[in-house]
C-alpha cells in the first residue's frame, strides 16, 4: 500500500508530466511593451507554420505542447533554434531577426503559453500552514535534529521554489557522506568518515584526518549510519497536511 508522501510524488509527478510546461516557476510579468514586439515578430514569420494562436497550422507543431518554450528552457537553446532552424523537421532558419527581435519573440511565446495552460505557477503548492509547519519542523517531525533554519537551512526559500523544495525533502539526494563506527574483536571503536566498504573490507578516516583499514574477519560489527535515513522513515508518516504546512514554512526561508 502507498504512503501518504509516495502517492503525493507520484500524484504530482504525473500531474507535472501532463501538463508539463504548464507547471511554471514563479516570474516577474513580463513588459507589455516587449510582448507586443514579440507578437509582431511572430505573426510575420510564424503564423504560416505554427497558426494565428501558437497553437499548429498546417505544417509547424503546437508550440504551447513544446518543451522547448518553458521560463525553464534556456533562452540561448531557443535562440539557437531560431537561427539555425530545424532543417530535418521541417523548420526554416531565421538568421536575419536580430538579438532583440529574438527576445521579444521569446518572451511572447512564454506567456502564451503560460496563458493557454491557465498560468499555473509553483506558488499553488503554497496551501499550507507556515505556522503549522514550523511546529512540525522543530517537534513531531524531528527536523531540527540534523537542519537548522538558520544554519544549512538559512536562506533555501530564496535559492529553490516550492516544487524543488518539496522534492528535497520527500526524496532528497544521496549524500555522498556516511558516517561508520567499527568495534573490533578486542572491543576497540572506531567511529569516522566511511572510505570504503564491501564484504572483505572497511576503510574509515578517523576525524583526525587518519586512515584506518581492516579485514571484515578482523572486526565484530560494522554499522553504518545513513545520514538521510530519517527522510526515508517520515515517508511512511507523513499526511497531506504535514506535506503542505512543512513546505510552507521552508518557503518562508528567506
Amino acid at each position: 500500500m502507498f504512503s501518504v508522501a509516495s502517492r503525493w510524488l507520484l500524484g504530482l509527478s504525473v500531474f507535472l508530466a501532463s501538463l508539463a510546461p504548464a507547471y511554471l516557476p514563479a516570474q516577474e510579468t513580463p513588459d507589455a511593451e516587449a510582448i507586443e514586439r514579440g507578437r509582431q515578430v511572430y505573426s510575420a514569420n510564424c503564423t504560416f507554420c505554427h497558426g494565428m494562436q501558437n497553437a499548429g497550422g498546417g505544417v509547424g507543431p503546437n508550440l504551447f505542447r513544446s518543451k522547448l518554450v518553458t521560463p525553464r528552457t534556456d533562452s540561448e537553446a531557443i535562440a539557437a533554434v531560431l537561427k539555425d532552424g530545424r532543417p530535418n523537421r521541417g523548420m526554416p532558419a531565421f538568421p536575419s531577426l536580430d538579438a532583440h527581435q529574438v527576445t521579444d519573440l521569446i518572451t511572447f511565446l512564454r506567456v502564451r503559453s503560460r496563458e493557454f495552460k491557465g498560468g499555473l505557477t509553483e506558488e499553488a503548492l503554497l496551501v499550507g500552514d507556515t505556522n503549522a509547519g514550523q511546529a512540525y519542523f522543530k517537534g513531531a517531525g524531528k527536523c531540527s535534529t540534523c537542519h537548522s533554519p538558520t544554519g544549512d537551512l538559512a536562506h533555501i526559500g530564496s535559492k529553490y521554489g516550492p516544487l524543488a523544495l518539496t522534492s528535497a525533502f520527500l526524496t532528497p539526494k544521496p549524500n555522498p557522506v556516511q558516517q561508520v563506527t567499527v568495534i573490533l574483536a578486542t572491543g576497540k571503536s572506531y567511529t569516522g568518515r566511511l572510505q570504503y566498504l564491501d564484504e572483505f573490507n572497511v576503510a574509515m578516516d578517523d576525524p583526525a584526518g587518519n586512515y584506518y583499514s581492516w579485514p571484515r574477519s578482523s572486526v565484530k560489527s560494522v554499522e553504518v549510519a545513513d545520514p538521510l535515513a530519517a527522510h526515508g522513515e517520515l515517508l511512511g508518516k507523513y499526511t497531506d497536511t504535514d506535506i503542505h504546512n512543512l513546505l510552507a514554512y521552508l518557503a518562508t526561508l528567506k
